[in-house]
Order: C-alpha cells, then sequence, then structure tokens
C-alpha cells in the first residue's frame, strides 16, 4: 500500500479550510435541492443534510471519508483519506493506493495534513472539529436503499451526474449478463439465503442493503429470498434451533473471526441442526470469504455478481457428476 505524506505551512493550510458552514433543519433527501454560489475559493452550493444546509465546492478536488470510499470512488471522485478497513476491501485495492489511513473515528490532525476540500462521513463523531478544517456531509447508514440511489447521491455531492449513470449502466448490463448466464442453471423457484457467523457464535441473516452479497444476490441476479425473510429485515439475529425455519435452498455463509480461530464454525458443522440443513445435504452451501462478502459499497457489489454467478455455476457442475 502506497502512502504519501502531504506539508503544507500554516498560512497555506488557513487558505486551503476557509470554508463556510451554515446550520439549519433539514433531512438527506436522495435528490438534494442545490444552489451554486460563488466565493472566494471557488464555485460552491447547497447541499441540505440532517445537520442543516452546508455549502460544498461544486467539484471537490480532495476528499476526506469514513466508510464512503467505495462510493466516492464508483464514480470517479479522489479520496485521499479514509478509514483503515477500507484498505481490507479487496475491491478498493488499487485505487486507495494514493490513500492515507485517517482513523476511526476520523483523526482531525490527519485531515487537516490532508488538506482536504469535502468530508463526507457516515458517522458524526468529530462532525464539529471537522466542519472546521472542510465542509463535512454527515450521510446516516441507511440513507439510500439500493445501489441505484447509493450512486446517484455521491454523483450528485462531487458533481459527477454523468459518471453515475455510466455506472448504474454498467451494473445493469452486468447483472443482466449474470441473470443469463445462470438461466437453465438454477432453479427459478429455488431459494437463497445469506447468512453470518461470529467469533461469539450468534449467527445472522442478511436482507437486499445489508452486505455479504445481498445487492448482487437479490437486487442484481434476482434472486428469491427465503420466505420467512423479507427485504425489510435487512439483519436478523437467529439462534441454532429456528436456522432451518430460515433456511434457504442455497446457502451463503460468512465467519467474522479476526483471529482466525475457526472454533466457532467447527462447532455449527459439527451440529445435528447444521448437518440436517437441505443446503448442507444437497452441496448448496458455500462458505464465503468475509472481508470479499462483506461490502457493499458499489465496486463491490458489481465485482460480487461475477463470484455468486461463477460459484453457482461451479457447483451445478459439480452436483451433476
Amino acid at each position: 500500500m502506497l502512502k504519501k505524506k502531504w506539508f503544507f505551512s500554516a498560512f497555506a493550510i488557513m487558505i486551503v479550510f476557509s470554508v463556510l458552514v451554515t446550520a439549519c433543519g433539514g433531512a438527506v433527501p436522495t435528490a438534494p435541492k442545490e444552489t451554486a454560489t460563488k466565493a472566494s475559493t471557488g464555485e460552491f452550493r447547497n447541499f441540505e443534510t440532517v445537520k442543516g444546509t452546508v455549502k460544498i465546492p461544486v467539484k471537490p478536488q480532495r476528499i476526506v471519508t469514513d466508510y464512503y470510499g467505495g462510493e466516492l470512488l464508483s464514480i470517479g471522485a479522489n479520496v485521499v483519506g479514509v478509514e483503515p478497513t477500507a484498505f481490507d476491501n479487496p475491491f478498493l485495492t488499487e485505487q486507495l493506493k494514493g490513500a492515507q489511513d485517517v482513523g476511526e473515528p476520523i483523526n482531525t490532525e490527519k485531515t487537516l495534513a490532508l488538506a482536504p476540500d469535502l468530508i463526507v462521513v457516515m458517522y458524526d463523531k468529530n462532525y464539529e472539529a471537522l466542519s472546521k478544517i472542510a465542509p463535512t456531509l454527515y450521510i446516516p447508514y441507511g440513507t439510500t436503499t439500493n445501489i441505484y440511489e447509493t450512486v446517484k447521491l455521491f454523483g450528485d455531492i462531487v458533481g459527477e451526474p454523468e459518471k453515475a449513470k455510466e455506472f448504474i449502466a454498467a451494473f445493469d448490463k452486468k447483472a443482466a449478463e449474470g441473470r443469463k448466464k445462470l438461466k437453465g442453471v438454477i432453479d427459478e423457484n429455488a431459494t437463497f439465503g445469506l447468512y453470518e457467523l461470529t467469533d461469539k457464535g450468534d449467527i445472522y441473516m442478511f436482507g437486499d442493503n445489508a452486505g455479504r452479497g445481498g445487492q448482487a444476490v437479490y437486487n442484481a441476479l434476482k434472486l428469491k429470498m427465503p420466505h420467512k425473510n423479507s427485504a425489510k429485515d435487512q439483519t436478523l439475529q437467529l439462534s441454532i434451533e429456528v436456522l432451518p425455519e430460515y433456511a434457504a435452498d442455497y446457502m451463503f455463509l460468512t465467519t467474522y473471526d479476526p483471529e482466525k480461530k475457526g472454533e466457532e464454525l467447527k462447532k455449527l458443522q459439527a451440529s445435528a441442526v447444521w448437518k440436517n440443513l437441505d443446503a448442507v445435504k444437497n452441496n448448496t452451501l458455500f462458505y464465503n470469504d468475509f472481508d470479499t462478502f462483506y461490502r457493499y459499497d458499489p465496486i463491490a457489489s458489481m465485482k460480487q455478481i461475477d463470484l455468486i454467478v461463477d460459484m453457482l455455476i461451479e457447483r451445478s457442475k459439480e452436483n451433476r457428476k
């Protein structure tokens, strides 16, 4: 991972960070109201957020974020700082070579040194301090519910609506290609479930907008959710006893196990409940890498389409032998 250190004189920093942030009530819309204005440091426009109206650059050039690295990169933004786990995202390795780890929560000193002209955060800790460095947008988790809304929102934030349209068109094309490849391979009535086991032994099930491949499986490939779940239930905690009620014909399991102990997975696999699941007996259970499928940003979601399709085709061939 390549990182660069940026050094600025006190005077230069004062000039770079001369920004105006005003506060008034409002909510984050998927298509924010905007008005272009002129400021001494360039062209700005108003952006409505839950923190009020914020004046942001019409075309921001240097962006620091916490958890929106993939969203910003999907529309070609220049991300100069991002939270540390973004560098574990296998789909963003190349795009983040020039970015720096700004910590979580975002460290104000590291952010100041990067001289951003826009900061975009999912969590509002240090919001006031960050707002003194550069215009700061607080976009709470769950503001958007699918790839389309997400890409349009961030395309608007950075003044690149055309790049947003291009990404959406590419996503739709990839999704259509994936559905075509699966036609005749997967029973159209088959159900697909996304599950996760934690290092504490807890089991969770996920919907279409909580990572683990949900956007690819449900929204792009349009595969069916298990009947006991719905798009409204993005995260469900399950006991091992009720797992069969939420089981699917095809099951994808990620394991959150940061210390790589593997103990809870062994316990689960040894249980009678697990062994009796149809997906286990029919060899339609998939153990998915956590870092690869935890991600739900637009870039990851598009890449996951191919991964899921290839996985299903290969397993179908294997099961026919």
